[in-house]
């Protein structure tokens, strides 16, 4: 008859508790990526950025009748003149942002 070795194994609280450890690291992890991932799309201004320079380009070359009111995805973009001066100023919500563009004629 062949003698067995006893194999030195890990009790059931060891595993338990290595496996409570990982899932809670694996938990902050995720919790952390989603809120970057978050953070990242909240600030994405890409869409009213572009959409900025394309009415800038108009209103330069004279395709856009001014004052001009507009508003587009959420933001409400605004375009005046003074003397040589053309103001656009974009808003949503909580956040403003203004631009001042000198006119050559």
């Amino acid at each position: 008859m062949v003698i067995l070795k006893k194999i030195k194994g890990a009790t059931l609280i060891e595993v338990l508790t290595a496996s409570i450890l990982i899932i809670i690291v694996f938990m902050i992890a995720s919790l952390s990526f989603n809120n970057i991932f978050k953070n990242q799309i909240q600030r994405d201004h890409s869409t009213i950025e572009n959409r900025v320079k394309e009415l800038e380009y108009l209103s330069i070359h004279g395709r856009i009748k001014l004052p001009y009111a507009e508003d587009f995805d959420g933001w409400e973009i605004l375009i005046n003149t003074e003397e040589e001066k053309m103001i656009l100023l974009y808003t949503r919500e909580d956040v403003e942002y203004k631009k001042q563009l000198v006119v050559r004629r």
